[in-house]
């Protein structure tokens, strides 16, 4: 096992990692930018290193600081946590060529699978279900006509190398394909660097549902069940859950069937998620997140299992000590995220100063944050501030427990907003409240 680990990232992700290397006896480093000296997570840290200013661009996303600060600290491994450097192949090359182990897959999986299209690709080959779209990147506007004739509308532009919700837009029908389709190759090329794209038949009501899977160098394979990921705004995710509810059990054990098996077929090695849209019980293939998601703590929950932990013996060369067998879920887990935006100025950022921060507390709630009294919500990076997660024996007693946490949630700053009233709103949805909510929720709540 790794004597230190480096962690790439910031925010409540990276206190997440330092806390499970604690508990393993593993020393951490924390890296951070000038904005974030004072973070909870260096704070916690054993060893910290600046690598430069608040633009992650010169920070976060500057590789050869943090192979630097790796190397100058002794660490063996690398943690990138979510976002930042975690699904970059080229990173984890680099992390290679200095003897550095990258805690996630390797280069050539993770570029396999970050091409969307070719993970489309070579998941339906290995018999995953998949909607109707391009086989291969669409290059022109006549293609995109072509492609649109044969899967009909509406359909999704998506960037061949998105993720986290951006790099995709719905088109409703024909006179708004090319519109579309340069707007997000202009969006793709500003955003990732690459401009390709591909289409996708786009699947109007449907649920989200991603399974999470262990893969060791061993050949073992294993899944830790679905998450029902389908309360979004703008393709990304406020509210999840485990077990998925209202999920017939057949549907739900095809859909891990289908998880080990892409896993297999590309040679998957760490923690990832298989995502997947579901209409009644058709289901089709997305994508899959080659990291620890941002909604692991609600599988963790109901499996009480360690996914960091998993991901760094997995990385150590280390065989799954446990089968699909002692895989077990009990009651159900919640969790929503608590970004600092306004819901009603379209969900924008709302930088500032925490004046106040409490978190909620009680019987089985568990709350991932890095948010304190004075602490800043930064403009330069993501919103997020905490999760909270809450689990009971059954939905109910998990979303009572929810609607009480987010009661007792106290944040505030000057011009600091956060999705919690909205959240508190969301649960009490009918629809919600009965397991039949798809990722169109939010856009009825808020519709004319």
């Amino acid at each position: 096992m790794f004597d230190t680990v480096l962690i790439a990232n910031r925010g409540e992700i990276a206190l997440r990692v330092v806390r499970t290397c604690r508990d393993m006896g593993i020393a951490t480093v924390v890296v951070h930018s000038g904005a974030d000296r004072d973070s909870a997570a260096v704070r916690a840290a054993d060893h910290h290193v600046n690598i430069g200013p608040a633009d992650p661009h010169r920070s976060y996303l500057y590789a050869p600081a943090v192979i630097e600060a790796a190397r100058n600290t002794g660490a063996q491994a690398i943690h990138p946590g979510y976002g930042f450097l975690s699904e970059d192949p080229d990173f984890a090359t680099i992390c290679a060529e200095n003897g550095i182990v990258f805690v996630g897959p390797p280069p050539e999986v993770m570029a396999r699978l970050g091409d969307k299209s070719t993970a489309r690709r070579i998941m339906a080959d290995a018999g995953l279900p998949v909607l109707p779209g391009s086989r291969e990147p669409v290059g022109t506007a006549d293609e995109a006509a072509e492609v649109a004739r044969v899967i009909g509308f509406p359909l999704i532009v998506k960037a061949v190398a998105g993720g986290g919700g951006r790099g995709m837009a719905v088109v409703p029908d024909a006179g708004a394909l090319l519109p579309t389709f340069r707007a997000t190759r202009a969006t793709a090329q500003a955003a990732f660097g690459d401009n390709r794209v591909y289409l996708e038949q786009y699947l109007a009501g449907a649920r989200h549902i991603e399974i999470q899977i262990l893969a060791d160098a061993h050949g073992n394979v294993v899944h830790l069940g679905e998450r029902d990921c389908s309360v979004q705004r703008r393709h990304q995710k406020l509210v999840e859950e485990s077990p998925a509810p209202r999920l017939p059990a057949e549907l739900a054990e095809r859909l891990a069937a289908h998880a080990v098996a892409g896993a297999r077929a590309v040679g998957y090695r760490g923690a990832g998620t298989f995502e997947f849209l579901v209409r009644g019980e058709d289901a089709a293939f997305i994508e899959v997140n080659s990291r620890i998601q941002v909604e692991h703590p609600v599988t963790e929950t109901v499996t009480g299992i360690d996914i960091v932990r998993e991901q760094l013996l997995i990385a150590a060369g280390r065989p799954l000590d446990f089968g699909q067998d002692r895989v077990h879920r009990r009651g159900v887990s919640v969790e929503c995220r608590i970004n600092a935006e306004d819901p009603a100025r379209d969900f924008a950022p709302c930088p500032g100063t925490l004046t106040a921060f409490e978190a909620p507390a009680g019987p089985f709630v568990r709350v991932d944050t890095h948010a304190f009294p004075g602490a800043r919500a930064r403009p330069e990076y993501d919103s997020l501030l905490a999760k909270i997660v809450t689990w009971g024996p059954d939905r109910d007693q998990a979303l009572a427990r929810m609607r009480r946490a987010l009661r007792e949630l106290r944040v505030e700053g000057p011009g600091v907003h956060t999705t919690a009233p909205l959240l508190a709103e969301v649960l009490d949805e009918p629809d919600f409240r009965a397991g039949r909510h798809d990722t169109t929720l939010l856009d009825r709540r808020t519709a004319p």
